[in-house]
């Protein structure tokens, strides 16, 4: 009987499904994985690791638990380092180890790691301070190993290249943002009423794969996004001269218009407060 993965394959005849249990929050599990998923596959490592584990807790910071910062930063951002992690050393060891090949030879096809981040590492607001600093944190990671590969890339040159990509989507339909939906305070909801409940998981999954097929390291897969984006690359990878400058111009443009949706939602906020008071709820007694 066919796996809904199998299911899916482009080739089911000539690809390969495996499934590992792990608790990726667990160090030691992420380089378990990868020991395991290199075993299966005849001593080869995989050459394209995705990070997707995690998942949001909205809520309002002064009423959330400490313990549940702590969980939200080991569910959505050190299940994904710990994973780029053991996934490097595993690369890095193999290339150590062998000759990959001829100095004149061609270069084999790069490796590549995918984080996957949120638009809130963009632009975050009230309810999600348990969640975006976590998505923020892994843009970071993304921006510093994208430098740091140019090291290990340059210093094996006849070894796959290693590339680093993060994807930024909104809200995804589907079970997990409906359970998400839940616990969000009704502030969150009104303040990110434009989204909607963004796209469904098939099309966040094709616009990602598109951007990573035209090399992009930071990956939107809306227009929100790539909008918001442009005010906020600091020193991420443009992709040349010519796309710098049109982030330029495009992050001149969002300068100003990202002052009226702070303000907007600033003063969204104060009369939410105003009218509610502090809970982010309409009623003071949150409902079961």
């Amino acid at each position: 009987m066919c796996t809904p993965s199998q299911q899916c394959a482009r080739d089911p005849q000539t690809q390969r499904f495996h499934h590992i249990s792990a608790n990726l929050m667990v160090g030691s599990e992420s380089a378990r994985v990868i020991e395991e998923v290199t075993a299966w596959n005849a001593g080869n490592p995989p050459d394209i690791v995705w990070c997707c584990a995690g998942s949001p807790h909205p809520a309002l910071f002064v009423e959330t638990p400490l313990s549940e910062f702590t969980s939200q930063m080991q569910s959505n951002y050190f299940t994904s380092l710990y994973t780029a992690h053991a996934t490097l050393n595993r690369w890095l060891a193999t290339t150590r180890q062998a000759d990959i090949g001829a100095a004149d030879s061609p270069r084999p096809p790069a490796r590549h790691i995918i984080f996957t981040a949120s638009f809130l590492a963009f632009y975050s607001f009230a309810g999600y301070a348990p969640y975006s600093p976590c998505k923020a944190a892994l843009r970071a990671l993304s921006d510093n190993l994208s430098q740091e590969m140019n090291l290990y890339n340059s210093a094996n040159p006849t070894a796959p290249a290693i590339r680093i990509h993060t994807v930024f989507p909104s809200g995804i339909h589907g079970p997990s943002f409906d359970a998400e939906n839940r616990m969000k305070c009704d502030l969150t909801k009104v303040l990110e009423s434009s989204d909607a409940g963004g796209q469904t998981a098939e099309v966040v999954a094709e616009k990602s794969i598109r951007g990573l097929e035209r090399g992009e390291e930071l990956i939107t897969t809306e227009f929100l996004s790539y909008m918001v984006k442009r005010g906020m690359l600091g020193g991420s990878v443009r992709g040349g001269v010519f796309r710098a400058l049109w982030d330029w111009l495009l992050a001149s443009l969002m300068g100003v218009i990202m002052i009226f949706v702070r303000h907007d939602m600033d003063l969204k906020t104060r009369a939410w407060g105003r009218k509610y008071g502090s809970s982010g709820y309409k009623e003071h007694i949150k409902q079961a």
